[in-house]
């Protein structure tokens, strides 16, 4: 792990003007679990006067003392480097933002402020450089760092780290209060720190994070979102929608989702509505789906508890997909996602009961079902049957009908093999052989098919021109004998290609 010349640059210069200067908060916590931050964070004792003066590339655009240094790089994240001064944040009115705050005297003073001990330590990298300071050893599961450089660790955040544990600096109830989001963002660093193991929340922040719940409706539905996504895009997304469900913070989020906790489905399902969503977006996560069938999955049975009809093993949810696509966009527009991807996520949940049997359903519906959910659209609502068959607990995600309706989606989404391939067309061999329509345009247009699927490159303009004066002067039965037998030849391309496209997807 090298710290960046970009870092350290930045670092010394406020050194050498006379300041403090730490690394802090998370890229302290991924430099110690042996990760690269995806971002670089330094804070200082300068004021941001002082560092507006120390560097003149930089600017300084909000109330809270940050300055953004321009360093010239060129790899994106590190253009620009965040330079806070040590600050003390008093009171939040809105659980967002302090009401004032002031400068801090020390590191210590300025990490107090901070959400989580992992992410309320200080780097002081005396040499700047990790590659040959640092080793590594074993302690527990924890790769921890041990070298010569400066840690400031005043909330035993080492410790939290080594054993996978989010605690709240100081009163958990003070740091959930003074911003709000912090209550969700727990549950995202529990669940996506690791890709293979859920964090646990120490017992004093849990309590706190369901006691103040109530507290996330102050928040805006854009950073709910954003957060919301976070989690949902870990591998362990399913446990951290679990996750916000015990805490409580569930129902400021998706409420919906909770009509189906604890209800019964039918005897074509073995999980209630509830966990069959978690388990197919569990699915959906394992498999590294997209944004758009992860929150399909999720969504997709959200209105089951509203149209269920009966108890037991007969129960019904009929138009639930209908009903569903109804509220997907209400939660999706509440949680203020963008008019592309509601349109595709609830273009997934709208569509995903489709039927299919290759006994059953012919290439015409299939059709149909391509230019209503879109072409572009269809590999995803695949991924998303797939996942909503694990979650109601079968053995195969991808069974052989599923594999077969693949083929026919590709084979019916295929270019046709016709003459409107061509270069030319029939006014073009008229006008050339100086002949009124008939029987030999559509001969010599089926031998000029044949010789380009022959070789593509020959279908350009001014060399079929050259094939079609070239035909023109062979008597009709041997253009007629030509013809057949190009007519012959496109059909065993096109039934190679079905055969290919059919052993694409172990169909007979």
């Amino acid at each position: 792990m090298v710290i960046p010349n970009e870092v350290k640059f930045v670092i010394d210069q406020l050194k050498k003007g006379g300041f403090e200067a730490y690394i802090v908060g998370g890229c302290v916590r991924d430099i110690l679990r042996n990760v690269e931050p995806k971002d670089w964070d330094i804070a200082t004792n300068a004021k941001p006067k002082e560092i507006g003066k120390i560097f003149l590339k930089s600017f300084a655009d909000n109330k809270f003392g940050t300055v953004t240094v321009l360093t010239g790089s060129k790899k994106p994240r590190l253009k620009e480097i965040e330079i806070t001064p040590y600050r003390i944040d008093e009171k939040y009115t809105d659980k967002r933002h302090p009401d004032k705050i002031k400068w801090a005297q020390t590191i210590e003073q300025d990490l107090s402020r901070r959400d989580f001990t992992v992410n309320a330590m200080a780097l002081d990298p005396e040499t700047c450089n990790l590659k040959h300071k640092t080793k590594k050893v074993k302690n527990k599961s924890f790769k921890f760092q041990v070298s010569s450089f400066k840690i400031i660790d005043p909330f035993n955040g080492q410790k939290d780290l080594e054993n996978k544990i989010i605690r709240a600096v100081g009163n958990a109830e003070e740091r959930f209060s003074e911003d709000a989001l912090r209550l969700m963002r727990a549950v995202r660093f529990a669940t996506a720190l690791d890709s293979d193991k859920v964090w646990k929340i120490e017992k004093a922040t849990k309590k706190a994070i369901q006691k103040n719940a109530h507290l996330l409706s102050f928040i805006s539905k854009e950073r709910i979102r954003d957060e919301l996504m976070k989690i949902i895009m870990s591998p362990n997304g399913a446990r951290g929608i679990e996750m916000l469900r015990r805490l409580g913070l569930l129902k400021y989020i998706i409420p919906e989702l909770e009509e189906g906790f604890g209800i019964e489905q039918n005897k074509h399902h073995i999980y209630q509505i509830y966990q069959h969503n978690l388990l197919s977006l569990n699915y959906a996560c394992q498999r590294n789906f997209s944004k758009y069938v992860r929150l399909a999955a999720l969504l997709h049975d959200i209105a089951k508890p509203r149209t269920k009809k009966g108890e037991g093993a007969n129960a019904t949810f009929y138009n639930h997909e209908i009903l569903g696509a109804k509220m997907a966009i209400q939660i999706l527009q509440r949680l203020r996602f963008s008019k592309k991807d509601i349109e595709k996520i609830v273009r997934l949940v709208r569509y995903h009961l489709f039927y299919y049997d290759p006994e059953e359903v012919g290439e015409t519906s299939v059709r149909r079902l391509v230019r209503e959910v879109g072409p572009e659209n269809m590999e995803e609502l695949m991924q998303l049957r797939m996942s909503d068959r694990i979650g109601s607990g079968v053995p195969k995600a991808e069974p052989y009908r599923l594999r077969h309706l693949k083929y026919v989606i590709e084979k019916v989404s295929q270019d046709p093999i016709s003459v409107k391939m061509l270069k030319v067309n029939g006014e073009d061999v008229m006008r050339i052989l100086k002949i009124l329509p008939g029987p030999k345009v559509g001969q010599v247009l089926s031998y000029l098919l044949s010789y380009v699927l022959s070789d593509p490159k020959k279908n350009v303009r001014r060399t079929l021109e050259r094939e079609i004066k070239r035909l023109g002067q062979m008597s009709d039965p041997q253009l007629a004998k030509l013809s057949k037998q190009a007519k012959q030849e496109i059909e065993k391309i096109e039934i190679k290609r079905d055969e290919m496209t059919k052993k694409k997807y172990w169909v007979t």
